[in-house]
């Protein structure tokens, strides 16, 4: 009778043990985690070859499978070119959610890999990353793919602009645009082909006021909304330096500095005369050098006119062919004369 009541004494404590245990620790029961656990189905996402400048929706499904309330912080990608949407930020213990990402693929070629982190109050993944990858590959080949353009000549120098399907899809041409309008060229809205060869027309004048910019062709290609073509053009003549510098500085100490006008084109020009804004830089020599010409300049600082310790005047060289070509003259005082002139 002992034995029994000892064996019965000796389980229900060993049943007490286990209750407390259970209340005390963390355990898993079933598979089911104590505390939330965000759990997803995929952690990568492969979006394959795709379009330059292309939105590329992907999905990540996820489930709370703990037993407690999950809660979502602040979602953060790698670059503003990938955009996360999500319904809500709390979910119960078994609820399935969906976080939503847009890829907005660049215009330039490239194998892309982004990434996103989603941090949460699970406490055993506190932060979990997803990835997407992709491959940029254009559909429409184009050439070329810069323009450097002459303020000369009827064409300016421009090449002819092809465009090629990559994949046989036939397209059209939409539109033709150009910063400033400078750029311009005849097609049809109406013909649909797998390859287009434009001639641009160029706006001399126009270029000249805005010698930098971008050449936009619309396309109805499936795979291919527009192609973008840099521009530039070389000026005809050059300045160097473009800002003459005189650092160190004294009231009415002059500076001698040599100063290049060249021609980017190996032309010979003729100079008409110099001119000094404020007086500042005087001419004591002038030679041609190769297609070009250098000045020797004399630059007196004045006295200073305010507590900034600095002074400027504008050089201009006129041209025979009516050009003007201007350099900034920038000088600093010594840190001696900015203070007596205070």
């Amino acid at each position: 009778m002992r034995r029994l009541i000892t064996c019965m004494c000796i389980v229900t404590f060993g049943v007490f043990l286990l209750a407390v245990s259970m209340v005390a620790l963390p355990v898993w029961a079933g598979g089911v985690a104590d505390g939330p656990r965000i759990t997803f189905e995929k952690f990568t996402h492969d979006f394959g070859e795709i379009s330059p400048g292309t939105k590329n929706p992907c999905e990540f499904k996820f489930t709370n499978t703990g037993n407690a309330l999950l809660k979502i912080g602040k979602i953060k990608c790698s670059c503003g070119c990938t955009v996360p949407t999500l319904a809500k930020k709390d979910y119960a213990p078994g609820e399935s959610g969906t976080l939503k990402i847009v890829y907005n693929a660049s215009s330039s070629p490239s194998a892309i890999r982004k990434s996103c982190s989603i941090p949460s109050n699970d406490k055993k993944t506190p932060t979990v990353v997803l990835t997407i990858t992709a491959n940029i590959a254009r559909k429409v080949e184009y050439e070329p793919q810069r323009l450097n353009l002459l303020v000369k000549g009827e064409t300016a120098g421009c090449p002819e602009i092809t465009l090629t399907s990559l994949d046989k899809q036939p397209f059209s041409i939409k539109h033709f645009k150009s910063t400033g309008n400078s750029i311009t060229a005849d097609y049809d809205t109406l013909v649909k082909a797998t390859k287009f060869v434009l001639k641009p027309k160029i706006d001399i004048e126009k270029v000249q006021k805005g010698p930098r910019g971008q050449v936009e062709i619309g396309l109805n290609h499936p795979g291919c909304k527009s192609v973008m073509i840099i521009f530039e053009t070389l000026e005809e003549f050059k300045t160097d330096p473009r800002v003459v510098y005189v650092r160190d500085a004294e009231v009415q100490k002059p500076v001698i500095k040599k100063f290049l006008v060249l021609s980017n084109y190996n032309e010979d020009f003729e100079i008409e005369s110099t001119s000094s804004k404020k007086g500042i830089v005087k001419v004591l020599t002038q030679k041609k050098v190769g297609f070009g010409y250098e000045f020797e300049l004399q630059i007196t600082p004045p006295a200073s006119e305010s507590k900034r310790r600095v002074f400027t005047d504008v050089f201009t060289v006129k041209l025979k062919s009516g050009q003007q070509l201007q350099a900034t003259c920038y000088g600093i005082y010594s840190k001696k004369t900015g203070e007596s002139s205070r």
